[in-house]
């Protein structure tokens, strides 16, 4: 009995340390960052004037930047879906399920106006993998980018008092309730139906 009792607590700790380990330090690292800002974010720090919490957010390290986008929506009750790896990710720096749906998530921190050029990529990744995404940045978004977005439904660009209301916790309704679902590629939008 003694020897099964051993067996199963090495079991588990093989299986804790086997879990913690999984995620390198410095994601780690990161992820704590993101969760320190978070918190501050929600509570003390929440009033305090757009410019400095953006230049806080442009002073973070980028990929704890990625991680915090992925906390704040975690924080309002959506399953994320973290990249394995920070480089490498093809574009997409994680995935937050809102009512069912997988939305890809990019990440920029921008001090200037957004780059047309990579908001256009983005659109492409999410038609290339038939998902929709949020385009989430720090900077402007300026005509050039508006009409690079004319007519699409795949991304959804999340920036200003959107974007602050998101890592504050403000009153803050997902883009993605105002965008209509899109279908599989092999349905009709009358019936509903794949053909």
């Amino acid at each position: 009995m003694t020897f099964v009792m051993i067996a199963i607590t090495c079991l588990c700790l093989i299986a804790f340390l086997v879990r913690h380990f999984r995620t390198p330090i410095r994601h780690r690292w990161r992820r704590r960052q993101a969760r320190t800002m978070c918190r501050q974010l929600h509570g003390p720090d929440r009033d305090q004037p757009a410019t400095l919490i953006y230049a806080r957010l442009r002073a973070m390290d980028p990929l704890a930047f990625e991680e915090l986008l992925l906390e704040a929506f975690e924080h309002r009750g959506h399953r994320v879906i973290r990249n394995r790896r920070y480089t490498g990710d093809g574009g997409v720096d994680g995935e937050v399920v809102v009512n069912g749906e997988r939305f890809l998530i990019q990440a920029k921190r921008y001090r200037e106006t957004i780059r047309p050029e990579h908001v256009g990529a983005f659109v492409a990744l999410c038609s290339s993998r038939g998902r929709r995404g949020f385009f989430i940045h720090t900077g402007r978004t300026g005509g050039a980018s508006r009409d690079a977005l004319a007519g699409i439904t795949c991304v959804e660009i999340i920036s200003g008092k959107t974007f602050l209301a998101l890592l504050t916790g403000g009153p803050f309704q997902l883009p993605a309730a105002r965008l209509p679902r899109l279908l599989p590629p092999n349905a009709h939008p009358n019936d509903g139906r794949a053909r």
